[in-house]
């Protein structure tokens, strides 16, 4: 699908209150931590905001002192959040990073966790040109998988593109339980972000071709391969570029960081294989910090 708009990228799905180390240690050890926002899809705001994109994020927050700090935070980082609702009866879920060893989410029952489809006709659609989501929402709860639904359905009816980032999270679901809806919503979208082993985890793939194969019809597919690099499939057209190497400090939040280099030079209409360039550059930095953020502008 080709949209005639020239806008903003418009980001939906939780954000929560990100504590983590302030320096590369075990959350047991660590004596000095950070408070931050932490949500896939307000990261890639942010990401591409850097980079000069017009970039808005909307989801719920709990009206308590963590929403009212996300909110401040991502508006810093020139995020649009103008449209974000502060839950009064429901609060800010959090979750805390292990460097080195993964996460761990207090969310259950979270205002982000309340999304329904009404909230849905609430989006405002209005000059935006990328609609960027992903599968966590699916995740969250039955209400907020009913949400993503009807969003998606919208922006397609108002011309938007749809961007998706599979981004399983197996603590919210199994593979067995999420590969058929995640598989769905993928091959609703215009742009897909995948891992490959995230693919071989949800759908048996083997390489590249095969996950290929399995969403012929997506228009832009990204297949991300960690430190090895990423491959666009585009119409005929096949690129690869190899990822930067830099030593890891925390590997959540790259795959964000990417997804916001990548669709920030979408928007300005560079070709694929800058689109990928750029994507790998924001996630290196994002690999050498433990935040999901990397608040200084990035030249393009």
């Amino acid at each position: 699908m080709t949209s005639t708009r020239a806008g903003a990228l418009l980001a939906i799905g939780e954000t929560m209150a990100m504590v983590t180390p302030a320096a590369a240690e075990r959350l047991s050890d660590a004596v000095e931590f950070r408070v931050d926002a932490g949500g896939a899809e307000s990261n890639v705001a942010a990401h591409a905001a850097a980079f000069g994109a017009a970039a808005r994020w909307f989801s719920r927050l709990g009206d308590d002192p963590l929403g009212h700090r996300i909110a401040r935070q991502l508006a810093e980082r020139r995020v649009d959040v103008s449209s974000v609702e502060f839950d009064p009866g429901h609060p800010t879920g959090v979750y805390f990073k292990d460097p080195g060893h993964g996460v761990r989410y207090y969310r259950g029952g979270s205002a982000a966790a309340h999304l329904a489809p009404a909230d849905a006709d609430a989006v405002d659609f209005d000059a935006v040109e990328l609609l960027h989501v992903s599968g966590i929402t699916a995740a969250i709860s039955a209400t907020a998988a009913a949400f993503l639904d009807a969003v998606i359905g919208r922006a397609r009816e108002a011309g938007v593109r749809v961007s998706f980032d599979v981004n399983h999270r197996a603590p919210l679901w199994s593979a067995e339980v999420a590969a058929a809806p995640l598989l769905t919503l993928a091959r609703r979208a215009d742009i897909v972000f995948v891992g490959r082993d995230e693919a071989e985890h949800l759908w048996a793939t083997t390489d590249a071709a095969s996950v290929r194969a399995l969403l012929p019809d997506v228009a832009e597919l990204v297949l991300k391969d960690g430190d090895v690099g990423a491959t666009a499939f585009t119409g005929a057209e096949t690129v690869f570029e190899p990822a930067q190497q830099v030593e890891i400090v925390e590997a959540v939040g790259a795959g964000d960081a990417f997804a916001g280099g990548y669709l920030s030079a979408l928007l300005e209409a560079l070709p694929v294989a800058e689109r990928l360039r750029r994507g790998h550059r924001r996630a290196a930095l994002t690999l050498q910090t433990t935040s999901d953020s990397v608040d200084e502008r990035t030249p393009a």
